[in-house]
């Protein structure tokens, strides 16, 4: 990631407010409320780094995401503090007893930005898009809904329009997240006609039919976002713009915030927590927790190839020591790819403890007595799991030495760290994930089963029984007996060890006393509707 200075954040931040008519100071706007009140039209949202692409089907950061849950919409959407399901672009939907048939009402008088209208026949085609793209293209597609239209594990059978606003999917195998799934961002429905007009470049041209419409990118600066005047939740959404700015460096996006340069910040410093509570100015937000930030060790390479070295690689980290120097408390050692608080959570597994002289044993048992060299790839961003990836990796570089293992750290620009990682050649990675819809399956499977491998397991780490195991979850509609499953998918992966778990953090947020309504949403992904600065 290409890093700005302040004086150029702040010279692109002042040629923005002139055109913005002071951004950052009130103007007078209807808030939708009885009569109209006194409030600022703009809300600027600092960051730790740019979008990959605004198409949300063909990405997995968080950063595009979180843009994207603007322009677009998704069949069903989330309550505001959880992950039930709830209406979305879909008014109600009927399931066959069998769980293999879903049939949606689809809301009636939506349009897309660009004018075109939303119906049956609009979301058959983004389905179809996908099904028939592959991991590259469209991985979130691949890792939630069992492959693509080819493979043997896809589970969407069929996805058919009964009329204009109906629409059915038929499924292979019942699926018992499909709900939830199909909340997800990256399923949003976007303008098949801009997908026509556009074709690659729909990425830097999203047309959905969010609260928010498409201005401006200007890449490693800013994204800029306009009312959808037209939006069908009447009276909303009540922000005239939102601009999201992009600053890596925690320290100079805090400074932003308290110049007034910034409205709002994500990933502060746990160290400057503090700070901001003792200010009468700002406010903290605290993201409740569905994460876990991880090393990733990339089951095909060398060494790793072993999983005596891996788990050799976790009995060398020490989780509290990492906690101590980074979160400032604001965070817990991780021994699941999973955080508590979803179900199936399997408490009853013991951690690795920081034990070198194991760490050494194993090594040695598994042919290096000597201890070996390779990579250790670091986060070029702050992200909410992980504030600070380089130091985190230079702690983990020290401790990996003290086993004889040399760790060369290495970094790229986030959009190319993601790509180079997804195939599988860095020997091991910092990353992690935080749930998009608060099920077992968008972890474990998602993450570490074989059908994934190519699109979010980037660890490569495959495991027949594991695999059986996860899609046999899948088809169950009782919670107790899913619970149980994950917990000894659990089991399995503590054993082959393709990661080594670190933290489940509370992610920091930061604005102004002045927001009101903003309620950070679980999955990290929020959608600023109902959103004002009064």
């Amino acid at each position: 990631m290409k890093k700005k200075s302040l004086m150029t954040l702040l010279a692109v931040m002042l040629a923005l407010s002139v055109a913005l008519v002071g951004c950052g100071k009130s103007e007078k706007t209807s808030s939708g409320g009885k009569g109209g009140t006194s409030s600022q039209s703009t809300l600027v949202y600092g960051r730790g780094g740019d979008s990959v692409a605004l198409d949300p089907a063909t990405v997995t950061d968080g950063e595009s995401l979180k843009v994207t849950k603007n322009i677009f919409d998704t069949l069903l959407d989330y309550n505001e503090g959880d992950t039930s399901v709830q209406p979305g672009l879909a008014e109600k939907w009927d399931i066959s007893p069998d769980g293999l048939t879903y049939t949606f009402t689809l809301r009636q008088g939506v349009k897309f930005h660009d004018g075109t209208d939303f119906n049956a026949e609009a979301v058959v085609f983004n389905f179809e898009r996908w099904a028939n793209g592959n991991a590259d293209q469209f991985p979130y597609y691949g890792s939630m809904f069992g492959g693509y239209k080819n493979d043997e594990s896809h589970v969407i059978k069929e996805v058919k329009a009964l009329d204009d606003h109906t629409v059915q999917f038929v499924l292979k195998r019942p699926q018992a997240p499909f709900l939830k799934n199909l909340a997800m961002p990256p399923f949003a429905i976007a303008s098949p006609a801009a997908i026509e007009k556009y074709g690659d470049k729909f990425a830097e041209n999203p047309v959905g039919t969010g609260p928010f419409v498409f201005k401006e990118w200007k890449r490693n600066e800013r994204i800029v976002l306009e009312k959808n005047k037209d939006y069908w939740m009447k009276g909303y959404p009540k922000l005239n713009q939102l601009i999201f700015v992009s600053i890596p460096d925690n320290s100079a996006r805090l400074n932003a915030l308290l110049k007034g340069e910034i409205d709002l910040m994500e990933d502060v410093n746990p160290s400057d927590l503090k700070q901001i509570e003792e200010n009468k100015d700002f406010q903290v937000f605290k993201r409740p927790s569905m994460n876990v930030g991880y090393v990733g060790l990339t089951a095909t390479r060398g060494p790793l190839k072993n999983k005596l070295v891996r788990q050799a690689l976790n009995y060398a980290v020490d989780k509290q020591a990492l906690i101590d120097a980074f979160y400032a408390g604001q965070a817990e050692p991780a021994k699941n790819p999973m955080p508590p608080s979803i179900p199936g959570y399997n408490d009853a597994i013991q951690d690795y403890p920081f034990d070198l002289e194991k760490a050494k044993q194993l090594l040695a048992q598994a042919g290096y007595p000597n201890g070996f060299e390779m990579e250790l790839w670091a986060m070029p961003v702050p992200r909410q799991y992980m504030p600070d990836a380089k130091k985190i990796a230079e702690a983990l570089q020290a401790n990996f030495a003290k086993i004889g293992v040399k760790a060369k750290i290495v970094t790229y620009e986030w959009a190319t760290y993601l790509d180079k990682a997804a195939k599988g050649e860095a020997d091991s990675f910092l990353l992690g994930w935080t749930g998009d819809n608060g099920d077992a399956d968008n972890f474990l499977y998602a993450l570490l089963d074989k059908d994934s491998i190519g699109s979010n397991n980037y660890t490569y780490y495959s495991n027949e029984e594991l695999h059986k195991i996860l899609v046999e979850a899948q088809t169950v509609s009782d919670e107790n007996k899913r619970n149980e499953l994950y917990k000894k998918a659990q089991e399995i992966i503590k054993e082959d060890a393709p990661w080594i778990p670190l933290v489940h953090s509370t992610p920091l947020l930061a604005g102004k006393t002045t927001i009101k309504n903003f309620n950070p949403h679980p999955t990290g992904t929020d959608k600023f509707t109902k959103v004002e600065i009064q």
